[in-house]
């Protein structure tokens, strides 16, 4: 999750790339999740903390978020 870590959040849920300068417009899931990967916590750690915070459960997050992380590979933000 090394790329992952170079990008900076703002308020208006804006995640930035300083050095490829990319940007993207995330959710406010989206947010908590990559702030958290910007933590690095590991994917079952992301999975509890959203899964209690957001009332959801693990076996439907579990989905989302690989969807999540796999869309996170294609950008190359992840490996």
């Amino acid at each position: 999750m090394q790329q992952a870590t170079q990008l900076l959040l703002d308020e208006n849920n804006i995640a930035f790339h300083p050095i490829w300068g990319n940007s993207y417009q995330v959710n406010d899931i989206a947010k908590d999740i990559l702030t958290l990967v910007k933590q690095d916590k590991t994917k079952d750690e992301i999975l509890e903390q959203l899964s209690a915070e957001y009332e959801i459960s693990k076996e439907e997050l579990f989905i989302d978020l690989g969807d999540f992380f796999s869309k996170l590979k294609i950008y190359g933000l992840v490996s």
